[in-house]
């Protein structure tokens, strides 16, 4: 397991500046969140990338593409447009976006690529209590079979990640995508933030780790206090840190256990370094 960071929790400092200061803090991975900032994947440069990709190589730190940049795609709507918009010419947006980032991750180095479902039209959720309609999942299979593709091509796995408030935000809606994929469910990885279990209610955090095992391939790791979607500072929250880590050692997990905190930009650099504090006490603990 390699202890990582999101660069949405760096939002205000070069790629060039945050790899050296993760690196130097102790992190060996970094979940790279292309925005408008960094790695803008409308404005890629060639030579931005081919930077990205060596100095991760000589500060070896792992590397995995995030697709939660928030309005790289609409400077008005966050998150949008998503895989399940009404208008077929919005869905391929997110889905030549998801392409991008797929083969920045291949120019990269990066092995996976996370991504979700986003927002129904009109708040409808497919593993919640509201009625999710048949439709919403065809577009969502229509998307994910499009990038599932494209990874296949350019050999980048993908991860689907439940988000709460999304048409997926439950690791029971998560099962019912892999069901509906039939023969290419293998294809697709779990994201787990452990943090949006306390949020949806899937309870022990340890006891969904277990179950989920098989699919695990990469993890986000925060604090949620109270049941609301607001990641927060190790400590801060409701989260049982050192039953989770030893949970996802317990179950054999080797790939990112990204950080993501994406709320405290404005002091980065001193959360990395008291959230690697709080990890290591944990697993040495």
């Amino acid at each position: 397991m390699r202890l990582g960071y999101n660069t949405n929790g760096l939002a205000h400092h070069r790629l060039s500046d945050a790899l050296p200061l993760l690196a130097e803090l102790g992190y060996r991975g970094v979940a790279l969140t292309p925005d408008v900032g960094a790695l803008d994947l409308y404005q890629l440069r060639s030579e931005e990338v081919r930077a990205v990709r060596e100095l991760a190589r000589e500060l070896d730190l792992s590397l995995v593409v995030e697709t939660g940049s928030r309005y790289l795609l609409d400077p008005r709507r966050k998150h949008r447009p998503s895989l399940l918009e009404d208008a077929a010419s919005e869905r391929q947006r997110r889905v030549d976006f998801l392409r991008r980032s797929i083969d920045l991750a291949a120019n990269l180095g990066a092995p996976r690529v996370s991504i979700w479902a986003g927002l129904g039209p009109r708040g409808e959720v497919g593993d919640g209590p509201l009625p999710a309609a048949e439709e919403l999942w065809e577009r969502l299979l229509d998307g994910i079979h499009q990038a599932l593709d494209h990874a296949g091509g350019q050999g980048v796995r993908l991860c689907f990640e439940p988000e709460p408030g999304m048409f997926v935000e439950r690791p029971a809606g998560y099962r019912e995508l892999l069901r509906r994929l039939g023969r290419r469910a293998r294809e697709l990885g779990l994201t787990l933030d452990v943090g949006h279990l306390l949020v949806t209610a899937d309870l022990p955090v340890e006891e969904q780790i277990r179950a989920l095992r098989d699919h695990l391939e990469h993890c986000h790791l925060d604090d949620i206090r109270g049941g609301l979607h607001e990641h927060r500072p190790f400590g801060e929250g409701d989260l049982d840190l050192r039953m989770t880590l030893r949970t996802l050692r317990e179950v054999g997990y080797g790939g990112m256990a990204a950080v993501e905190l994406s709320r405290d930009s404005y002091r980065g650099a001193e959360m990395a370094r008291t959230a690697l504090e709080a990890l290591r006490g944990a697993l040495s603990g």
